[in-house]
């Protein structure tokens, strides 16, 4: 997959180690002022001064930190490698599709998780260079197996995305063993230590900062609305939404539009126009034209769709969206803060994107049909079959994955601008596979990336005022 997403995007990823050579961003002292989300400040959560210099508490720091880089193992000297990787959020995000792609298939709950587990660590790197800028404490003196930051050492920004990430999962998936997250999270802290780049101080500072940022994040989280449920009446008949032929699957979250938002006031606000109703001349047409695409698909097409489809057992659009940033941002060489806020704002965006859909997926009198029940039920072609299988669990009109790709390609086009063509090029590839898979209509296409571009402005004007693009 991995392969694959560089390829879709067009980039080559560099490996972000210390030997490589590659210029390392330059320090960020006001990243601990910059806007967050669910903190009101990054000096919400208090971090206590470090040791010292000079005290007793500060030497026994300094004789720890010696003691586990001369007992250091190649684990310890591998965690810590992919933990400062390039991008750092990197273990975090990909540990949250590994536990998305586990469960069984659900849209509107994945891109609320990769959005609360992205804010979660924006805000404790903030907060965590709050404190930095306050107490500026140097990095250890002596050699790291890992690039160190150039910013102060205290607390360790690394620590707090393992904290804060880790806590958050573990609300999250509550199937998933807690304890190995928080293992995880004590591996990357220590990690960091016995590679020479952190004292042990900084590293507990981190973790504990972390922490306390998830359990803000998770009692946010917890008013959102998505545990309320579903009374289960639906409008039936040809002309409404059916699973697949065969199947009696119930619908994907269809009160997904009702949950609280983290920017988009009201859920409606960029809602389209109806679809045509079914029998109509124009719906009759629409169903030919999904015929007549499906029949000539070019491999290029197919390709796409494949790519994009999101299926369960995979990443779902809005982690396709995730790989490809991850994929991407190593050629940048951004700071820790700008990694961890180009995820926030992409994950908030496609979270308030799909918000937006299916709010409108789900409204009273549309559950428009897919293609597949819709051609076989009109009398077109009786045997018809999509590229892509099976149709997924909710209405057609407006599409999902391109409300998360026009969202998703707003972002990255306004976060860099230099490839802004490259993501609305993409955001577009991705939603016109829905209907190159079959599984879609065009005017499913044409409403859902529009709503999502809309979606991803909304989130681009509230980036252009966070504090980070002052000069």
């Amino acid at each position: 997959m991995a392969a694959l997403v560089a390829i879709a995007v067009g980039v080559a990823a560099g490996c972000g180690d210390s030997d490589d050579g590659a210029k390392r961003p330059a320090g960020e002292p006001t990243a601990g002022e910059w806007k967050t989300w669910v903190l009101e400040s990054g000096s919400e959560v208090s971090v206590p001064p470090p040791p010292k210099a000079g005290s007793g508490a500060a030497k026994r720091d300094d004789e720890k930190l010696k003691a586990a880089v001369r007992g250091r193992t190649r684990a310890e000297e591998s965690a810590a490698r992919r933990f400062t990787s390039d991008p750092a959020v990197r273990p975090w995000i990909d540990r949250n599709i590994e536990l998305v792609a586990s469960e069984p298939k659900d849209v509107p709950a994945s891109s609320r998780a990769y959005s609360n587990v992205s804010v979660a660590m924006y805000d404790a790197v903030v907060a965590a260079y709050h404190w930095k800028y306050r107490y500026r404490r140097k990095a250890p003196d002596g050699k790291s197996i890992v690039p160190r930051s150039p910013d102060p050492s205290y607390p360790s920004e690394h620590a707090a995305m393992a904290g804060a990430a880790s806590r958050v999962l573990a609300y999250l998936y509550p199937k998933f063993p807690k304890a190995r997250l928080e293992r995880e999270a004590q591996d990357a802290a220590g990690s960091l230590v016995a590679s020479g780049a952190s004292y042990p101080s900084d590293v507990r500072a981190g973790l504990e900062l972390g922490r306390d940022v998830a359990d803000r994040v998770i009692a946010n989280a917890k008013r959102d609305g998505s545990t309320r449920k579903w009374g289960g009446k639906r409008p039936r008949g040809p002309q409404h939404w059916e699973p697949d032929p065969g199947s009696a699957g119930r619908p994907n979250q269809p009160l997904a539009g009702t949950w609280k938002t983290w920017l988009l006031r009201p859920t409606s606000r960029f809602r389209p126009k109806p679809p045509p109703k079914y029998g109509t001349p124009e719906f009759t047409a629409n169903a030919r034209d999904v015929m007549r695409v499906t029949e000539q698909l070019t491999p290029k097409q197919k390709r796409a769709a494949d790519f994009w489809e999101g299926m369960e057992g995979t990443a779902l659009p809005a982690g396709i969206w995730n790989q490809v940033a991850l994929a991407y941002l190593p050629e940048k060489r951004l700071s820790v803060p700008r990694q961890a806020r180009t995820f926030a704002l992409l994950n908030v965006a496609m979270a308030d994107a799909g918000g937006a859909v299916w709010d409108s997926k789900f409204l009273t009198g549309w559950w428009d049909p897919r293609p597949i029940t819709a051609i076989r039920d009109l009398g077109l072609d009786r045997r018809w079959k999509s590229y892509l299988g099976p149709t997924p669990l909710f209405p057609a009109y407006p599409s999902g994955t391109s409300g998360y790709s026009g969202a998703a390609g707003e972002v990255l086009a306004h976060v860099f601008p230099e490839d802004a063509p490259l993501w609305r090029s993409k955001a577009k590839e991705a939603g016109y596979s829905r209907l190159w898979g079959g599984v879609h209509w065009r005017i499913d296409v044409e409403a859902g990336l529009p709503m999502g571009q809309k979606v991803g402005r909304l989130v681009v004007e509230r980036a252009e005022q966070d504090g980070a693009e002052k000069r």
